[in-house]
């Protein structure tokens, strides 16, 4: 199964495969995310600073794999021509 392009520039159509890996990757992202919501709720010393640079450098990993995976090309302008 195909899936249509999402209505963003630069998105194309993707199989059912593709959707499913992200979608993986996705699930694991949010386990990891709601363990760090946990772990910046704790009340002992942690440094809330490395820990949002943890959180941060963990989000765009993830986003570069569902990336590499959907592979997005650059966005055509309107005085690209046709």
């Amino acid at each position: 199964m195909e899936h249509k392009s999402l209505p963003v520039a630069g998105y194309t159509t993707q199989s059912q495969e593709r959707v499913d890996l992200v979608n993986s990757f996705k699930a694991t992202e949010e386990r990891i995310l709601r363990e760090l919501d946990a772990l910046a709720q704790r009340e002992d010393q942690i440094d809330k600073r490395w820990l949002a640079i943890g959180r941060t450098q963990l989000e765009q990993a993830f986003m570069a794999i569902n990336r590499s995976i959907f592979q997005p090309q650059r966005a055509k302008l309107p005085e690209d021509g046709s």
